[in-house]
């Protein structure tokens, strides 16, 4: 199986299955001195494990990272950083039922013709439980980019019908945490999770939408043409699990509003005055801040009763999110990091 590596100098290469011993990963280009701080690694983790609240999934995994190599004394030693996250909850009798079913909408079905045998607890490999691999490399990657003060804020903006409007200058980030869903609105966080509780009684799911903030991005990270800044940040959310749709800037209400109104005019200093580019000009970071959304459609793995490929009636057992966005919003945070250390390795920025 190819595409399992992600990066070009600062690179993460994960394994592992969601019923099997271990998930893990192998960080190549970790330059060395860089002191870790372990307590915002596991931070991080603690942002994406399952059974965190009554809106996610009850699986209790306590996503411990046991670090193999590259780091001594707590410092990183310049060679690769090899980790696993042992799985201790995984109850795999679950998914017998499936074992020769393909459930709609899932990757079953394409992993078997293309494999010619796929592990069914779970979802195997095709499982976002993969992503708590891509979470251990993200955090390490943000105490990289602290150097550049580069901060990373990602919240839930939508939840099915319920929107975030207000303008992410205006909202208080601190408060992102306060709520189990993870929007920084109070009010509507209480409203998105009566909602989604609403559908985890029915067996059912919803999606919505992340936005990621970049703040203090450097000018000039970025190349023309195939490895513009926001290519590679797309390519990044896209690889998510569940995501649909990504967005940077005024994304498609750009298509709204005439040119005129669309241009981000300079001031003085080289910033502008708007920011319908996102802080992204021609794949390279302008300065301003960098804005993202991520579309998370309503995962497929629903309580009720479906119709599989050879039209039988299926029964799904096993605990999943209701919706997964509370949990990605760590992944969301993650991914970004790792494109933007990439980028500045490449540049050879970082002096230790």
């Amino acid at each position: 199986m190819a595409g399992n590596i992600f990066g070009k100098l600062f690179r993460v290469t994960t394994f592992g299955e969601s019923h099997g011993h271990a998930l893990g990963g192998i960080i190549d280009g970790c330059p060395s001195g860089l002191k870790l701080n372990f307590e915002e690694i596991n931070n991080e983790l603690n942002r994406r494990k399952p059974g965190q609240s009554s809106i996610v999934t009850q699986r209790k995994e306590s996503d411990e990272v046991i670090f193999l190599s590259g780091i001594f004394d707590g410092f990183t030693t310049g060679t690769p950083i090899g980790f696993i996250i042992k799985n201790k909850d995984h109850n795999s009798k679950d998914y017998f039922n499936i074992k020769n079913i393909y459930r709609p909408s899932h990757s079953d079905f394409t992993y078997y013709k293309k494999y010619v045998i796929r592990d069914y607890r779970g979802g195997g490999r095709s499982s976002a439980r993969e992503t708590v691999s891509r979470v251990v490399a993200g955090a390490i990657a943000k105490q990289l980019l602290k150097i550049y003060n580069i901060l990373i804020k990602a919240y839930v903006s939508s939840i099915g019908g319920l929107n975030l409007s207000e303008n992410y200058n205006k909202l208080d980030f601190s408060k992102i945490e306060n709520t189990p869903v993870r929007c920084p609105d109070i009010q509507l966080a209480e409203k998105m999770i009566k909602y989604i509780n609403k559908f985890r009684k029915k067996g059912d799911t919803i999606g919505g939408i992340i936005t990621c903030i970049i703040k203090n991005v450097p000018i000039g990270i970025g190349e023309p043409v195939f490895d513009k800044l926001h290519a590679e940040l797309g390519k990044a959310m896209l690889s998510i699990n569940a995501v649909k749709g990504f967005e940077y800037g005024s994304g498609f209400y750009g298509t709204k509003i005439k040119g005129s109104n669309h241009i981000d005019k300079y001031k003085n200093n080289g910033s502008t005055k708007t920011n319908f580019s996102g802080g992204i000009q021609g794949g390279i970071s302008n300065g301003m801040d960098i804005y993202l959304k991520v579309a998370f459609k309503a995962v497929a793995t629903i309580k009720k009763k479906s119709i599989n490929f050879n039209k039988k009636k299926i029964f799904v057992k096993g605990r999943h999110d209701p919706c997964v966005l509370p949990r990605a919003v760590p992944i969301i945070e993650a991914m970004s990091a790792l494109v933007l250390y990439d980028y500045i390795h490449m540049y050879k920025i970082l002096l230790f």
